[in-house]
């Protein structure tokens, strides 16, 4: 696990590199990343959902 010294040497690394205003944009855009990556992981799911609910209403229909 990474502690606080560590976290701290990287981000310092970081703002030497990149300079203080990068670091917003670089922020925003991980957040955006990571919305984008819930709202498709949770498509993903209703999908399998409704997969599985229409399987199983063709089944039931099948025995019928």
């Amino acid at each position: 696990m990474i502690g606080t010294n560590e976290l701290l040497i990287i981000a310092l690394v970081i703002l030497v590199l990149f300079g203080a205003s990068a670091i917003p944009k670089f922020a925003r855009s991980l957040g955006q990343a990571k919305k984008e990556f819930d709202k498709g992981t949770k498509e993903g799911f209703e999908g399998k959902e409704e997969a599985k609910k229409s399987d199983s209403s063709s089944d039931d229909s099948k025995k019928a």
